[in-house]
Formats: C-alpha cells, sequence, structure tokens
C-alpha cells in the first residue's frame, strides 16, 4: 500500500507539471530481449472486445485510484474547481457523460478504440497497433487522428480529469516495462495538450506489466496487454 500511495503521488504531480514537451524513445534500457514481430491486430486470436471490455471496466480507476477517491485525486479536482473549471454534481454527472460517451462512440467508430463505460468513468482502450511501433515511445501516423478527436471531444467536455495509462506485456524487466509505459502514456498526454488540452486535468502514469486483460503466455496475449487507455472522470461538485 506503501509503495502504491508513492506512485500515486508521483504521478499527480507529474501531472501537474506537464508542460507538453515531446518524450521519445524506442531503444531498449539494460538488458531486455530483442524486439519480437508484432501482430497484426487483425490476425490476433485473443479477447474479443467484450471480454476484454469487461476487464477494462472492471479495472478502471485502479491505476491511479480514481475510483476510491484518493487524496492525491481530490487535491486536483479542488485545484480545477478552484481554477475556475467548475464541476458537476447529483443527476448532471450522468447527463454530462451520457453525453460524452454517445460523442465519442461516434468520433471512436472505424478507429479500432475501445469505448468501455463503468459507472460515471469512461475509458478508451488504444491498442499498440494504433499508437507505437513495438518497443517504441513515438507515436505512429495512424495515432494523430485518432487522439484529434479526442481531443476535439475532451475540449467540448471540459468539466472532467483524464488518467493516462501506459501498458505493457511480461516481456523485459519490471523497471523496462515501467518506463516504457510511462512514456507511451506522456507522449499521449503531451499531444493531447498540443491540441489544447490543459496538462491540469491529465494524471499520467505507467503502469507496466501490472494490469493484464489477456494472458501473457501467448503473442496474441501480449498484443492484448500493450496498450495505452483513457478513463475520463468528472470533477465533481458535490
Amino acid at each position: 500500500m506503501k509503495t502504491r500511495n508513492h506512485v500515486l503521488i508521483a504521478t499527480a504531480v507529474s501531472a501537474a507539471l506537464l508542460a507538453g514537451c515531446a518524450t521519445t524513445g524506442g531503444g531498449y534500457y539494460g538488458s531486455n530481449p530483442p524486439p519480437q514481430q508484432q501482430t497484426d491486430p487483425n490476425d490476433r486470436e485473443g479477447m474479443n472486445r467484450t471480454q476484454r471490455g469487461a476487464l477494462i471496466g472492471a479495472a478502471i480507476g485502479a491505476v491511479a485510484g480514481l475510483v476510491s477517491g484518493d487524496d492525491a485525486t481530490e487535491r486536483r479536482q479542488h485545484a480545477l474547481i478552484g481554477a475556475g473549471v467548475g464541476g458537476l454534481a447529483g443527476g448532471a454527472i450522468g447527463r454530462y457523460q451520457d453525453n460524452q460517451e454517445r460523442a465519442l462512440r461516434e468520433r471512436m467508430q472505424g478507429t479500432g478504440v475501445d469505448v468501455v463505460r463503468d459507472g460515471d468513468h469512461i475509458t478508451l482502450d488504444m491498442p499498440e497497433a494504433i499508437t507505437f511501433a513495438f518497443n517504441s515511445s513515438t507515436l505512429n501516423q495512424r495515432a494523430y487522428g485518432v487522439l484529434d478527436r479526442v481531443a476535439d471531444t475532451l475540449r467540448e467536455y471540459d468539466q472532467t480529469m483524464i488518467e493516462i495509462a501506459g501498458h505493457t506485456d511480461s516481456i523485459g524487466s519490471d523497471a523496462y516495462n515501467d518506463k516504457l509505459s510511462r512514456e507511451r502514456a506522456q507522449a499521449v498526454a503531451n499531444y493531447l495538450v498540443s491540441r489544447g488540452i490543459s496538462g491540469q486535468r491529465l494524471i499520467i502514469t505507467g503502469a507496466g506489466e501490472r494490469y493484464p486483460i489477456a494472458s501473457n503466455d501467448t503473442e496474441a496475449g501480449r498484443a492484448e496487454n500493450r496498450r495505452v487507455e483513457m478513463t475520463i472522470v468528472p470533477i465533481r461538485n458535490d
């Protein structure tokens, strides 16, 4: 618990300091295995979207404590309200998220991004094939169009915070996976900031291999686990 709290504090502080400078990468750190050939997402034999969505929904907020309302998250909400962002209360929260979910489903249609709803939280599951090349934290060309659509929605629905969590498979050391996953999350955050999203709304975290949504025993499963998730949480004023 103590280690997790330290991670929460560190991720919240780094998000507040986000200034939009791009994070690049792609090389190996330390002694890690050579890259494997990436599987085409159309050829995967891993989980279907319903199964994957159920696992993502069950883990929403687990990385940075958004569901549990940990102190760092509450402080961020209070700071945003104090900065004039405003907040939502009561039944307005559900209606607001209903409308935002509808907009995201329309804009993510055909992109390969899954939209998962769990209560008042909305998570976008962005597989590696959409966002990054294997073992890289540099956004690929396909990612820009998808993130432009996401940014359009986040600007429209600005009474929210967004947790951006990078995830990896289990290949490589824990330190390497934590570093790569965080660099990927920050690369996504940096691009959103460049598209007009306030860095104060973002919580960036590298989850490494700790939250798999498929088995790491097969390449198909590992491909499912290499992803970036954005969880959109309403700013509460109640």
